[in-house]
This record gives C-alpha cells, structure tokens and sequence, in this order.
C-alpha cells in the first residue's frame, strides 16, 4: 500500500461548465457544501501535496491548503490538460486525481487505488463503467504519455488508461456518478 505522505492530491476542475451555464464547478452546492469542500472532506488528509486544476488562482483555494494550477497548453483542451498540468507539478511519484463533479466519493475508493504494489497506477470501475480520472498515476510513467496524447490530438481519459495500463480496480455495484447538468442537482438531500 502507498502511504498518503507519497501522493500528491490532484483536483480536477478546470472544466467550462456549459451544461450548467458555465458556472464554476468547484463553488456550486450540494448535499450543503460546496463540490470542492466534498471532494476534499471525501479525500482526507496526509496527501504530500494537495493541488487543484484550475483556470484562475483563487485565494479560496490557497484558504483550502489548495496550490491552483494552471493549463500548460492555451485554450480548453480538456481534462487531459488539466491532468498534464498536474503532473508537471507534482513533487510526489504519485497523483491521485478526482473530478471536482464526482457525486459520491467513499472511503474505499482512495484506499483501493492507494492499494497499488507495482505498476504505472490503478483506475476505478464502477457500475456505469470505466471512471477514468478518478485514478493514481505513476508521475513518470505518465506525464510523457499525456503530453504524446495531447500533441497528436488525442484528450480522451479512456485510451490514455489503455495507453498506459494502468489496473482497473471493480467497484461495482457502486456508482460514483457525477455532477454535470441541473437535473444531477435536484436529488440534493440539502
């Protein structure tokens, strides 16, 4: 098992929000707080580093014990973008990413992907399928693949998983799910 103190905290939430009317993600509610306070409470603590993909370099991120970091590339090249951005600056041989919009975090989910003993990192599977962002990259392994990926056009999560082999860890019957468009809102139990 991989010790929190050797993984850095990747937060993914550098996306546009047009499916909510290009709100910023990380500051909706639900369930009474905020995406990015779930995400962190879900996450706990002992991380080496704790960082968050994001356009702008809030002072509500730095109050979180957040480091925001910015796209590499110009322009919204998707969760790609923000992954390399992560791995750039990542001190730790380990990132652990989660989307900033995941519905349900449990426990489990960070220690079966801490679980790793060897290999270039582990990703969830879950009932409505491959969830792969919600992952822990080897940042050697990885970083040269995301950039190969993202110069040739390449920004889907799902083929840089196969790309890099990572182990895919079953969680089904579960359902991580996601926050995206209203409707995914009104189910709030706050």
């Amino acid at each position: 098992m991989i010790a929190r103190d050797q993984v850095c905290l990747g937060i993914l939430a550098g996306g546009q929000g047009r499916r909510l009317g290009g709100v910023d993600k990380a500051f909706l509610n639900y369930d009474g707080k905020t995406l990015l306070e779930r995400c962190l409470q879900s996450a706990g603590n002992g991380f080496a580093q704790r960082l968050i993909s994001h356009p702008g370099a809030e002072v509500r991120f730095t109050s979180n014990g957040l480091e925001a970091v910015k796209d590499v590339r110009p322009g919204q090249q998707g969760p790609l973008a923000g992954l390399e951005a992560l791995l750039t600056v990542t001190r730790s041989q380990w990132l652990l990413t989660i989307p900033v919009d995941v519905k349900t975090l449990p426990l489990i989910v960070f220690e079966t992907l801490l679980r790793l003993e060897d290999g270039p990192g582990r990703v969830i599977r879950d009932a409505d399928g491959l969830q792969p962002l919600v992952a822990l990259w080897r940042v050697s392994d990885a970083l040269a693949i995301v950039q190969q990926r993202l110069d040739a056009g390449q920004r889907d999560a799902q083929g840089l998983v196969a790309a890099l082999g990572l182990m895919v860890c079953e969680l089904a019957p579960m359902r991580l799910g996601n926050l995206n468009t209203p409707h995914d809102f009104e189910d709030s139990p706050a």
